[in-house]
C-alpha cells in the first residue's frame, strides 16, 4: 500500500517563509536519486548535505566532500524528485571569500536543479551570505553547532550554554537573516535557547538536535531509518530499523542461492 502525505504541495520560498507560525516544515537528507525520489512527496525540502561523506564514504567528518562531490550527488538528487525543493551544502572551503562563495555558487545552479544553497557561519559569514543573496543564490544559514568548525573547534559541542554564547547565537541569526537568508539551520542548540532565536527572527528556523521548539526539524535520512548503526546521536529517532532490515534480507537471498529456491519456475525465462 502506498503511503502518500496527502496535504504535500510544491514548495517555494514565498510558501516556506509564510510557513513561520504557521506550519511545522519537514526537511530530510538524500544523496541519490532513489531516496529523493521516495522522499519527495512527503518533505517538505530535501538537503543534499555534506553528510554523505561521513554516511557514503566512511569519513570521520564532513570536511573532506568536495564541489564535485557535491554537484554531482545534488544532481542525481534533482533527477530523482524534479519538483522538489533542493537545498546544496556548499562544502567546507567552498566559500572562504565572497568571490569564491559566488563563483562556487554558480556552478551549483548552472550544473544542478538545486533551489539553494546552505553555508555554515553567523555573523563571520553574513557579508558571504549577502553577497550570494544581492546576486540572485538563494541561501540557507546554518548556525549553532557546525560540522565544517569540527576540527577548529575541538569536536562536536553543544552551544548556548553560557550567557555570552547565547547571545552570539542571536547576533548570529539576526545577521543572517539580514543578509538575506530565507531559512536558518540551528543545530546542537540548547532548546530554549533555540526557542529564543526561532522567535527573534522572521524567517523559519529549522532544528537538529535543538529540540522541538523551532519551525520544523532536519534529520539525516540514514539515521532516522536506522542504516548508520556506528553510533546515535541522543537527538536522532530511529523512525526503522533499516540495517537490521537489509542484513535479515540478504540474509534470506544467500540462504535461497544455496538451496536453489531462488529463482523459482516464475523468475526464470
Amino acid at each position: 500500500m502506498s503511503i502518500i502525505k496527502n496535504d504535500y504541495e510544491k514548495m517555494t520560498i514565498t510558501k516556506i517563509k509564510k510557513a513561520k507560525n504557521n506550519k511545522k516544515l519537514t526537511m530530510i537528507t538524500a544523496y541519490d536519486a532513489l531516496f529523493s525520489n521516495l522522499f519527495k512527496d512527503i518533505a517538505d525540502f530535501i538537503l543534499v548535505g555534506d553528510s554523505l561523506n561521513m554516511s557514503f564514504a566512511g569519513k570521520q567528518d564532513t570536511l573532506s566532500a568536495t564541489l564535485e562531490q557535491m554537484i554531482y550527488h545534488t544532481d542525481a538528487v534533482c533527477n530523482g524528485a524534479p519538483d522538489a525543493f533542493v537545498i546544496t551544502d556548499m562544502p567546507f572551503g567552498t566559500y572562504n571569500n565572497e568571490k569564491e562563495a559566488l563563483e562556487n555558487a554558480v556552478k551549483i545552479y548552472q550544473k544542478t536543479n538545486a533551489a539553494a544553497v546552505k553555508i555554515e557561519g553567523g555573523e563571520n559569514r553574513a557579508h558571504i551570505v549577502k553577497h550570494l543573496t544581492s546576486n540572485s543564490i538563494a541561501v540557507v544559514g546554518h548556525i549553532g553547532l557546525m560540522p565544517q568548525y569540527v576540527r577548529s573547534e575541538g569536536g562536536y559541542k553543544v552551544r548556548g550554554k553560557t550567557k555570552e554564547d547565547e547571545e552570539q547565537l542571536l547576533k548570529d541569526a539576526i545577521a543572517i537573516e539580514k543578509a538575506g537568508a530565507f531559512c536558518i539551520v540551528v543545530e546542537g542548540v540548547l532548546s530554549n535557547v533555540a526557542k529564543k532565536i526561532t522567535e527573534l527572527v522572521s524567517v523559519p528556523v529549522i532544528g537538529i538536535g535543538a529540540g522541538n521548539v523551532t519551525d520544523g526539524q532536519v534529520l539525516v535520512w540514514s539515521d532516522m531509518l536506522g542504516f548508520f548503526d556506528a553510533f546515535k546521536p541522543k537527538f536522532v529517532r530511529k523512525y526503522l530499523d533499516g540495517a537490521n532490515l537489509v542484513k535479515q534480507a540478504v540474509n534470506q537471498y544467500r540462504n535461497d542461492v544455496q538451496d536453489a529456491s531462488f529463482p523459482n519456475n516464475d523468475e526464470e525465462y
